[in-house]
């Protein structure tokens, strides 16, 4: 393997494991941001409400996006050891 190749992958493999987590961390985004919201408009500010419905949301995520997470990596590594 050559520089170019192997840079190319380490490329490849970064771009790849930052695809697979995204929508593990838009949901852990987008839940933090509303319950910080609730929480600003109630006055209520234990960090276990913030953490709790995140942790879940994020974990419900995980759960529905993980068959395709696998299919993602699993094609990545396919491709780079030449697996038809």
């Amino acid at each position: 393997m050559t520089d170019p190749q192997l840079v190319e992958l380490v490329r490849e493999v970064l771009l790849a494991g930052c695809v697979v987590v995204m929508p593990v961390l838009l949901v852990g985004l987008a839940v933090g941001v509303v319950t910080g919201v609730v929480q600003a408009a109630t006055g209520v500010h234990e960090p276990i409400v913030g953490f709790v419905p995140k942790a879940a949301a994020m974990a419900a995520a995980l759960v529905v996006s993980l068959p395709w997470m696998v299919e993602r990596l699993a094609e990545l590594v396919r491709d780079s050891a030449g697996v038809p």
